[in-house]
């Protein structure tokens, strides 16, 4: 006797969209540390600090995708976002990044959740119809 295997979770459009934005920004995360590092922007900190904090960082934006399945996930990507922002005050490219992930994290989260809204209510009146023609 052989099991039906477990239907897969839906996954809302703000997950997925979000999920990869936190991916790539996980990405830039990491080497943001090595720019750290190579610059040698931390101040009295040994340069070595710049490849944790970017490691650190990028195992977060990871962990936080993985979190995108809760509500209040979605308040841990916008904290890493405030995060990554304000790396900028060590390096100033930081800020850019920071500005264009979180103008994409923004947008995947407002644009994600209007778009599953419009999909919902559009599946919604497609079963009602379904249901009328019975």
């Amino acid at each position: 006797m052989t099991r039906a295997p477990k239907p897969r979770r839906y996954r809302p459009l703000q997950e997925k969209i979000g999920q990869i934005v936190l991916g790539f920004e996980a990405i830039v995360a990491f080497l943001a540390g090595l720019v750290l590092y190579g610059l040698d922007a931390l101040g009295d900190l040994p340069p070595w600090w710049g490849v944790v904090a970017g490691s650190a960082m990028a195992v977060l934006f990871i962990v936080a995708s993985g979190l995108l399945r809760y509500r209040w996930g979605y308040g841990v990507g916008w904290a890493l976002q405030v995060v990554m922002l304000l790396g900028g005050f060590l390096e100033p490219g930081l800020f850019v990044a920071g500005l264009v992930f979180g103008a994409l994290w923004a947008y995947a989260v407002v644009w994600g959740a209007r778009t599953e809204a419009r999909v919902q209510r559009q599946r919604a009146a497609q079963e009602r119809e379904r249901g009328d023609e019975s």
